[in-house]
């Protein structure tokens, strides 16, 4: 890891956000770009009129001095931070920035609290799952562990899942971290024996690693949702981040079908890593 993308609105989520690559960028010696975007639109920057010009100056000026005060933080002395201010843009095209740079990974913060989903939807943090194709670290509160040490990566384990999968195991390969793979088997037309499931893990280990050294590590748990079901788990085995592929432009909603508009009754704090399919 060389590269965290920190995409800064100077909302309290963000400072979380911003802490947590702090964290990060100390235990990789990696460099931290804070981004910060004004959202300005073209025909205002381009406006012929005079006034209008120096009302733009100022406002870029005012945002780009708050911008470096929001920079000066404690956690982040000993770090290489490189401020980078984009205009005209939105934040669905942080992945343009990160690509630009060839960041590694960008960490988001998010206010959602009502489980997975709802993190994301609705949210700026969505628009840069929705386009990002390097992993987007979301972070809820503030910073008390980033060790990482246990992970729960849940998918259905579907061929689609082989490539985020194998970017997951890539990913957290140089850490000590402890990946525990998860299949939630749900009710209804998404029900599957346990010799089903069985065999689609057999089949997805072969393709995916080459052999079966792992079948006995999977865990199986079943739940009325994914996301109550991985949320449960995680709960269970003290995880300390979730790990859940996504369709990109789709969103994550496509890997979490079936209970959705539910109002899920849990509030998950626990930090989630997005690995795109």
């Amino acid at each position: 890891m060389n590269k965290i993308i920190v995409p800064i609105d100077f909302s309290i989520h963000s400072e979380y956000a911003l802490e947590t690559a702090a964290i990060l960028a100390k235990k990789n010696n990696a460099e931290i770009l804070a981004l910060h975007m004004l959202e300005m639109a073209n025909n205002i920057i381009s406006d012929s009129n005079e006034d209008q010009q120096m009302q733009t100056v100022f406002f870029m000026k005012l945002a780009e001095k708050r911008f470096q005060e929001f920079l000066e933080r404690d956690y982040l002395k000993d770090v290489k931070v490189t401020p980078v201010v984009k205009h005209f843009k939105v934040f669905r095209e942080v992945s343009d920035v990160a690509e630009e740079h060839n960041a590694d990974i960008i960490v988001m913060g998010s206010h959602g609290s009502s489980g997975l989903t709802e993190i994301f939807v609705g949210s700026n943090t969505e628009k840069v799952v929705r386009h990002s194709n390097i992993p987007v670290l979301v972070v809820k509160q503030k910073p008390v562990n980033v060790n990482f040490e246990t992970v729960v990566f849940a998918c259905d384990f579907s061929e689609a899942m082989v490539k985020p999968y194998l970017n997951a195991c890539q990913f957290f390969e140089k850490s000590s971290s402890n990946l525990r793979l998860l299949y939630v088997n749900l009710p209804g037309e998404r029900f599957k024996s346990s010799a089903e499931m069985e065999a689609t893990v057999a089949k997805f280990l072969e393709k995916a690693d080459g052999n079966l050294n792992k079948i006995n590590d999977i865990q199986y748990i079943s739940d009325y949702t994914v996301e109550e079901g991985v949320l449960t788990f995680a709960n269970l085995v003290g995880a300390d981040l979730i790990a859940v592929p996504t369709h990109g432009r789709r969103g994550i909603s496509h890997f979490f079908s079936g209970s959705i508009g539910e109002d899920i009754a849990n509030h998950s704090t626990l930090p989630v890593i997005t690995f795109k399919i």
